[in-house]
């Protein structure tokens, strides 16, 4: 087999359509900019954009848009611009670039779309809700919280009902923004659609089970983008059938993800967008196939459509960053046995702190219960001004000799 052959098998096909996909979603968003009839709202990545799905609300992902110009190597100059209208760099950098995007119409699209309002949930982070208010006085728009306990052991029903009520508020809410009519069938249909892609992106994560794997998480780091932006419709559905049966084809086949998989890796945190090639490249390079992660698997949650309201007010409070500890390591182990996995990987992000402050403790858990090594390496998910390409680069080096033993 040549080396273009190879390369050939080694690529994701639908990577292309997925592309397509995306360019078509960014234009309808900016398209609907100013229109009455097609209201835009900013949504954070961990709230339930059924409802706006439903209700015909174009929804747009401030962080989705971070992660674009974090590859595309455009967030240092967003983020300087609201760093020099007196935001500080220890904020979080998804914040600060798209707030300099808001303020610029700068990044690889030109900018997100004016919103009408914001719908914020704070189940991912603090911040969010502080990084949204600022918007809100920006673009002088109306905000809605959404306001999620912390799960410290289990869901409580108490806590489920709170959060519920606060999805009817929600309905309420859109009902009177839009002076439109809140329609239960069209919801449960729009939690089906909802229920189905997310059932498929879970397929398609659990792919990864087999040996070798026919994709690592850096395949699944780009191929996330529907189902956090497009959850809800049936374009996702049709590109993740896609999507899955190309990649059972690459399992049938014995198509590796990694040529000669030796080890096989889990990845903590968000990824650091503007090294995601060169970081491919040098894991691949040593045999190491990251088959799993903790960050995919966040949007692999569930929905009963004979009550998506109560099931959706558990499953939005009960994501990887509104939990302990304790659970969170219960998560990591369940993901260490399910893939087989021979070490972990944990980028200690500068940015966001739920995902980070608590992994030492993780680390030594995996150490303890399970025996399997984890290394640890500090950078930002977007900023790369607090990147060492070299110290990185020795320190995977260093972790692979390891699994040697």
């Amino acid at each position: 087999m040549g080396e273009e052959e190879k390369e050939l098998h080694k690529k994701i096909l639908a990577t292309d359509a997925m592309k397509q996909l995306m360019a078509t979603y960014y234009m309808e968003a900016k398209a609907a900019e100013g229109d009455d009839k097609k209201p835009v709202c900013w949504i954070t990545s961990g709230a339930p954009v059924e409802f706006l799905v439903a209700m015909d609300i174009i929804p747009v992902y401030p962080e989705n848009h971070g992660a674009l110009c974090g590859a595309a190597r455009m967030a240092v100059d967003l983020a300087e611009i609201a760093e020099g209208a007196g935001f500080s760099r220890d904020l979080c950098s998804y914040a600060r670039l798209d707030i300099g995007s808001a303020m610029s119409r700068g990044g690889p699209i030109g900018g997100l779309p004016r919103p009408d309002f914001l719908l914020c949930c704070n189940n991912i982070c603090g911040t969010v809700v502080k990084w949204y208010e600022e918007l809100a006085v920006y673009f002088n728009v109306p905000m809605f919280l959404i306001d999620t306990p912390f799960v410290h052991e289990s869901s409580r029903r108490y806590a489920i009902d709170y959060v519920a009520a606060q999805f009817r508020e929600l309905i309420e809410f859109l009902e009177e923004f839009t002076a439109g009519s809140y329609d239960a069938e069209r919801f449960r249909e729009v939690a089906l659609l909802s229920k189905e892609g997310i059932g498929l992106w879970s397929d398609i994560l659990r792919l990864s089970e087999n040996r070798p794997s026919p994709i690592t998480c850096f395949d699944a780091f780009i191929h996330m983008a529907p189902i956090v932006t497009l959850r809800g419709t049936a374009r996702v559905i049709d590109y993740y059938r896609a999507l899955k049966a190309e990649i059972e084809q690459r399992v049938e086949k014995g198509i590796s993800a990694v040529p000669e998989e030796r080890y096989r890796l889990l990845w903590d945190n968000i990824p650091i967008w503007y090294e995601l090639r060169n970081l491919g490249h040098l894991f691949a390079e040593q045999g190491a196939c990251l088959v799993a992660d903790t960050y995919t698997t966040a949007w692999a949650v569930e929905i009963e459509v004979d009550d998506p309201v109560n099931s959706m007010a558990r499953a939005y409070s009960s994501i990887y960053l509104n939990i302990s500890i304790d659970l969170m390591f219960k998560k990591v182990k369940a993901l260490i046995e399910r893939y087989s996995v021979d070490g972990v990987v944990m980028h200690s992000n500068r940015s966001c702190k739920p995902y980070s402050l608590g992994q030492y403790d993780i680390a030594r858990m995996i150490l303890s219960e399970t025996g399997k090594p984890v290394l640890v390496i500090e950078a930002d998910m977007t900023d790369s001004r607090v990147f060492s390409s070299s110290q990185v680069h020795d320190r995977i080096l260093a972790f692979i000799e390891t699994l040697h033993s």
